[in-house]
């Protein structure tokens, strides 16, 4: 594997999300036939820190020579199944992925995976994110912990309900604990509050029957509609700085503070909320 120019890859758009459950579901699905059949004939591993705390003679031995049988998503990891156990992916922050056509990378890049026509890369400049090999995907602690999922069909009003019985934390901190629900995070929390016209810091194990249906509704849609902006158009990984354009067209509180609510006209707050900011409209969210 040879390395081109050793500058930076060019920088994002001004709003970038960390990716929570669209933006991980929307890279599975277009990864998937890029990827799927393909052999790993070399794994090169340029920053140790993103494969942390295994070894990087640890990922390349177990990855290369193995097919690419699958790319899935549990919460926010992104798996590639192999005969042989799996490479998880968690993209953290910044985290992303980038292709190139031949075994010729450029940029920073953090693992490379050459497979049979073209390279795998996975890219994050801040080192939060993590690359590694395991035999079972349950070997992963964040993984074992994982709720019900958003996107599955356990994820019922019903099984929404009896979660918030049990919780006697502010809604907001209760939809981003990744053991609670798989997938939520700041951004998709925020935006389902509001449509379901709930404020942040309501006690979960206060909330009625029929706010708790209008919020499971919330969710639900809020996040299917982000995955159709995720998917159009679909990530273009052949471009170092591809990301998710036009989902801040779609955002009705997250990252709006002091920009007037959709819905009543009233200013949307903005307040620290579990070591995140938290985002509201104090007219219409009750």
């Amino acid at each position: 594997m040879s390395t081109g120019c050793a500058c930076c890859l060019g920088s994002r758009a001004s709003f970038a999300p960390m990716p929570e459950l669209p933006e991980v579901e929307a890279v599975a699905r277009s990864l998937r036939p890029l990827v799927r059949g393909q052999r790993i004939a070399r794994c090169c591993v340029l920053h140790p820190i993103a494969v942390r705390p295994q070894r990087p003679a640890t990922l390349r031995r177990a990855v290369e020579g193995q097919r690419i049988e699958d790319v899935e998503r549990r919460g926010k990891y992104l798996l590639l199944r192999l005969p042989h156990g799996c490479v998880v992916v968690h993209f953290r922050l910044d985290g992303q992925l980038v292709w190139f056509d031949s075994d010729t990378i450029s940029g920073h890049v953090d693992v490379a995976f050459e497979l049979e026509r073209g390279t795998l890369a996975f890219v994050d400049r801040r080192h939060i994110g993590r690359v590694q090999w395991l035999a079972r995907p349950e070997e992963n602690s964040g993984i074992v912990a994982l709720g019900v999922d958003a996107f599955s069909q356990e994820f019922t009003c019903q099984h929404f309900q009896a979660v918030l019985a049990k919780a006697r934390r502010p809604l907001k901190l209760l939809l981003m604990d990744q053991t609670r629900i798989a997938g939520l995070g700041n951004i998709y929390s925020s935006e389902a509050l509001w449509h379901a016209r709930l404020r942040p810091q309501r006690r979960a194990n206060r909330l009625p029957p029929a706010e708790a249906r209008r919020l499971h509704k919330a969710i639900v849609n809020v996040l299917r509609r982000a995955l159709e902006c995720c998917l159009r158009p679909a990530p273009d990984f052949r471009d170092p700085n591809w990301w998710f354009a036009g989902l801040e067209k779609i955002l009705r509180a997250y990252d709006r503070e002091g920009k007037a609510c959709w819905r009543c006209g009233d200013r949307i707050r903005r307040f620290v909320q579990g070591g995140r900011s938290s985002y509201y409209c104090p007219g219409c969210q009750q």
